[in-house]
């Protein structure tokens, strides 16, 4: 009798297992794929079938390039540290509530890894959930990302407007100001670019404004010449337009004199009237600096005429020059030879008067200045000498550069 019990408990117990593993089906069939539970084997003996669950998902983290998501997120296991064999990812048009819609791209159907991407996301804000898999079983799915709005933007911005000096000298060369305007809160890439030196680039955040400003440009390493900047913008949404442009006349080079030709027009080896003084420069000088009421600096111009021009000599032989119709910033001459017997002035009227002609012509570059009626006593049979020019220091070319250096005497002989 007593193994017959044993018998009877034994088969007894085996079949209590098996209804349990039947219950377990038909509870899972009756709660169907979604159902978190399920039950396995998970010891030996009675008992061995016990229930295990996937437990929820990790909120996910979400980025945006454009109309792409990237979707993050940690791994999930069951309660029991198994590990789960793929989730699935959804979002949702609101943060709570709202329709589920099943992610595409790598990120559709079940994903094995742990991030996934969906592209061409429709416009709007969008909230992601990640639900971890197991079989046919499946978590809880998780807290929703925070909002996620995709940029559906596909229109470049337009050229942005770039505004740059007209002309760059050498004091100016280290530390060019440029900037413009461009759409409203995207990002400019500035490239410099010039003859003989690496183009530059930089990139400028645009304020809400539409307003940018780079950091001040070095040009050094280009050679004199035409420096171009071109500005790009790109949107939020990673459009980039056409380029704007502007440009500058690079001229780090200081203007030099080349020549100083002391000219007769009257009588030989004396300094009177018709006598004249030609500077020639290596350059262009901006005409303002030798007269201020120039303002062309590519004409010819003079100043002459009743009173308007005198030129003095000391009794050192010092030559200055002054005008009544503008401020003369020639600096002084100095004769070597004894011209003035005693101080001496030219001015004049009508044909008698003195005047002073720049010509910045091709090839010419010269200031010339003639002699008027003189009072004063000069010496006479005076022989050639070098004549010394010391410059105001107001003259410069017409990117600015000052003579330099601003003292020059001539190099040969010459004399009225």
């Amino acid at each position: 009798m007593s193994q017959g019990r044993q018998a009877s408990r034994i088969g007894m117990g085996r079949w209590n297992r098996i209804m349990v593993i039947v219950l377990g089906i038909v509870l899972v069939s009756c709660a169907g794929p979604a159902a978190s539970a399920f039950w396995g084997s998970v010891s030996s003996g009675f008992g061995a079938v016990k229930a295990d669950s996937v437990a929820p998902g990790a909120k996910p983290g979400t980025s945006v390039t454009g109309s792409t998501v990237t979707v993050t997120w940690t791994a999930s296991t069951t309660a029991a540290g198994r590990s789960v064999t793929g989730y699935s990812i959804a979002r949702y048009s609101s943060a709570t509530g709202g329709t589920r819609v099943a992610a595409i791209g790598t990120c559709q159907g079940t994903v094995a890894g742990l991030s996934c991407v969906e592209a061409n996301v429709p416009a709007g804000t969008w909230y992601y959930t990640v639900t971890p898999m197991l079989s046919l079983w499946q978590g809880v799915e998780s807290l929703r990302s925070t909002g996620t709005a995709p940029v559906t933007d596909t229109t470049p911005p337009n050229a942005p407007v770039v505004t740059s000096p007209a002309s760059v000298n050498a004091a100016l060369a280290d530390k060019v100001p440029v900037s413009g305007t461009a759409e409203a809160n995207s990002s400019v890439t500035l490239t410099v670019t010039g003859t003989g030196g690496q183009p530059m680039s930089q990139t400028i955040a645009v304020d809400n404004a539409g307003n940018w400003t780079a950091a001040p440009v070095d040009v050094r390493n280009f050679a004199d010449g035409t420096i171009t900047y071109s500005a790009k913008a790109t949107d939020a949404a990673g459009n980039t337009g056409v380029a704007g442009t502007a440009t500058s006349s690079k001229d780090a080079t200081a203007p030099t004199v080349t020549n100083i030709q002391l000219v007769n027009g009257g009588a030989a080896g004396k300094i009177d009237k018709n006598d004249s003084v030609t500077i020639t420069f290596s350059e262009s000088l901006k005409a303002s600096t030798i007269c201020n009421a120039w303002t062309s600096n590519t004409v010819t111009q003079t100043i002459g005429g009743n009173g308007q021009v005198t030129v003095n000599v000391s009794a050192g032989n010092v030559l200055t020059v002054t005008s009544s119709s503008c401020t003369l910033n020639l600096g002084s001459l100095a004769l070597s030879s004894g011209y003035a017997g005693s101080a001496m002035s030219f001015g004049g009227n009508g044909s008698n008067a003195s005047s002073v002609t720049w010509n910045p012509g091709a090839g010419v570059k010269t200031l010339t200045l003639t002699l008027g009626g003189a009072t004063g006593t000069a010496n006479t049979s005076v022989g050639a000498a070098a004549a010394t020019l010391t410059a105001a220091s107001t003259l410069t070319d017409i990117a600015g550069n000052p003579l330099n250096p601003a003292s020059f005497t001539s190099a040969s002989p010459g004399g009225f």
